[in-house]
């Protein structure tokens, strides 16, 4: 190779090397660019929805003599994780209408602007991709009622969807006409509670298990001790599903018209329903009064257009999403009236802290409590509670600011959603009223502990576990794969004994109660609604509603104003929350959404996160667990 040859390609590698620089740079600086004018669009998007709330009205854009069609898509909950602007506008970029969880107070919120708003001609529900879980029946009696009452406006409610699942048509149930695909379906199959039973399967593989609790009904480790469900727990379940179905039975039958029993007539008898016509499930449905008409989706279409007129394009009816309007649905506030605050614990309690809609961390509500508390602007605290429970350490760090607040002088009512049990109803006890829906499951007074070692299991494939420590429950730093100490077996019982004890003592105190009394409605055993008021449980059956009502009334307050007590974040947290990975999901870049959206392995890849995240909530520092799992 010649000199010149030599000299040219160094000279071309260093312009070569010099163009990549320049490159990265030019794109670091596209990059900075697009950050920065997303989060002015996103602080723009931030301020004119807090002006928009302030004022107190709904934006312009809303056109005149739409109908609002409630199409939530995502999962009910009590509580929903914080979604920031960032998100939302990425979304509405690429076009997505991603499932997330749907906030049952913002459906009603919704319901009732709509029910008043002038542009607002009626209601269509297409809840075709709204998931009710079983624990949630409370939710959706709480949204029935407020489709009943968006009816009293003289407002037609029209449902309509390709089929329907149980939960769904008890909302559309309270619509005036109910339309479905001539090729849909409605089964209706009650309540149930059934579990998989491990204990042959764990025997077989030579898992030893240790179980800890106390109370007869504390059936939440069944499934590792037993090969069926005990007679206890039969007994406790069947008194909870019978009122939830009895409950939704008398809802559909009142709202449709139908004669008493026709329901469990339909879910009992649906073989000899079917037969009669044909096998069609439409005409089953029809023949039952559960529909009014069968119709495919351009006939419905035509006939939302008939309803409400059509928009400008005439291919579609004049109408106004669910998602769009909330976002424009300003909030009622004074700032010279007196506050009840809301403060919101739903999901599992853990210990520390925890965001919103993901669990109840005690650090984090008993911290919201606490803002409560000091802010002399708040003059009574309602504690909404829907959880199962969970940490005993985390439930007693909350129920403590309660008292806190309780000694400040400011009135505490717990309001109780779908469920607030064992540790959920720890942190409820000591309020000084609580409030429950009929469909409300609490109680399960009870704690139990469970793990299992692998001795057996080791010594069959020739591992074994062996050394020497300097006390007697050094072996403890063997257990997993050597077996579990019978001393530290014996202080695990001795300490579920104890947080049995305390969990009477906290009940009986919070409610006036002797502590025997308490044992024998406690033993784990779950009940709800009319019984647990006649248990004296709880107070008074009601809604939220019901519940700040109840607390202005103690505080003695006439005019006042909500306010739900959240986590304070700046715009810029909110916007830059989950961005880098908001970003790559929404377009597709992320290799786990990809896999997600593989309809051949979503469900895999969705019950391997549920049950990370469901071991991930056990991690209270003294392994003592308040937790209802028989009612998730």
């Amino acid at each position: 190779m010649s000199d010149k040859e030599t000299h040219f390609t160094v000279w071309g590698f260093i312009k070569g090397f010099a163009k990549l620089i320049i490159g990265v740079l030019l794109l670091i600086q596209g990059l900075v660019g697009l950050v920065v004018l997303l989060l002015f669009v996103g602080v723009l998007v931030s301020v004119t929805n807090g002006l928009a709330g302030k004022e107190d009205k709904v934006t312009v854009g809303i056109p005149d003599d739409s109908a609002l069609v409630l199409n939530p898509n995502g999962v009910l909950v009590e509580q929903a994780e914080d979604v920031d602007p960032f998100e939302v506008f990425i979304e509405e970029a690429y076009g997505v209408d991603e499932p997330r969880q749907i906030e049952v107070h913002d459906i009603v919120r919704v319901l009732r602007k709509a029910k008043d708003d002038k542009r607002i001609k009626g209601l269509v529900l297409d809840l075709g991709q709204l998931q009710v879980p079983s624990s949630s029946a409370s939710k959706a009696h709480y949204i029935a009622a407020e489709i009943a009452k968006f009816k009293e406006s003289g407002k037609k409610v029209i449902a309509v969807g390709d089929y329907y699942s149980q939960d769904q048509y008890l909302l559309a149930a309270h619509a005036d006409e109910i339309y479905m695909n001539d090729l849909g379906s409605i089964v209706l199959y009650g309540y149930g509670r059934y579990k998989t039973y491990l204990k042959s399967f764990l025997e077989k593989l030579k898992v030893t298990s240790h179980v800890f609790r106390v109370g007869a009904y504390k059936t939440a480790v069944e499934p590792f001790i037993r090969d069926d469900m005990s007679p206890e727990a039969k007994e406790a379940n069947l008194g909870y599903l019978n009122v939830l179905w009895r409950e939704y039975a008398l809802a559909v039958e009142k709202a449709r018209g139908l004669e008493p029993g026709a329901i469990e007539n339909y879910a009992n008898n649906l073989d000899s329903i079917l037969r009669a016509a044909d096998g069609d499930f439409g005409k089953a449905a029809l023949n039952n009064k559960l529909v009014d008409g069968l119709k495919s989706r351009a006939e419905i279409n035509q006939l939302l257009i008939d309803a409400f007129g059509a928009r400008r394009d005439g291919k579609s009816f004049k109408h106004v999403p669910y998602r769009r309007y909330l976002a424009d649905v300003g909030r009622d506030a004074d700032d010279n009236d007196p506050n009840i605050a809301v403060v919101t614990a739903a999901g599992a309690i853990v210990d520390g802290e925890a965001p919103a809609g993901s669990a109840a961390g005690g650090d984090t509500i008993a911290e919201l409590l606490k803002k409560a508390r000091l802010d002399d602007k708040v003059k009574a605290v309602v504690l909404r509670v829907d959880s199962p429970g969970g940490s005993v350490f985390a439930s007693d760090v909350i129920r403590d600011e309660i008292l806190a607040i309780k000694a400040a002088g400011k009135p505490v009512v717990a309001s109780i959603g779908s469920l607030g049990a064992s540790g959920g109803y720890w942190i409820a006890v000591s309020a000084d009223e609580i409030w429950a829906a009929p469909t409300t499951i609490t109680g399960s007074i009870g704690i139990f502990g469970y793990f299992t070692t692998f001795e057996n299991s080791a010594d069959a494939i020739g591992v074994h576990v062996d050394g020497v420590g300097t006390t007697s429950l050094s072996p403890v730093l063997g257990t997993g794969i050597g077996p579990l100490p019978d001393t530290l077996a014996d202080i695990i019982q001795q300490s579920v004994e104890n947080g049995y004890d305390r969990f009477l003592t906290v009940v009986g105190e919070g409610r006036g109660l002797d502590k025997a009394y308490v044992d024998s409605v406690g033993q784990g055993r779950v009940w709800i609604g009319e019984r647990a008021q006649e248990l004296r449980l709880v107070d008074q059956i009601g809604d939220i509603d019901a519940a700040i009502a109840s607390a202005a009334q103690r505080a003695n307050l006439e005019k006042y104003d909500v306010v739900e007590m959240i986590e304070d974040k700046t715009p810029f947290e909110r916007i830059l929350s989950n961005m880098s990975s908001r970003v790559l999901a929404m377009t597709g870049a992320d290799e786990s959404t990809k896999l997600r959206q593989s309809s051949a392995l979503r469900k895999l890849v969705r019950a391997a996160d549920e049950q990370v995240e469901f071991f991930s909530a056990f991690n209270d520092p003294n392994a003592a667990y308040a937790r209802c799992l028989a009612c998730e």
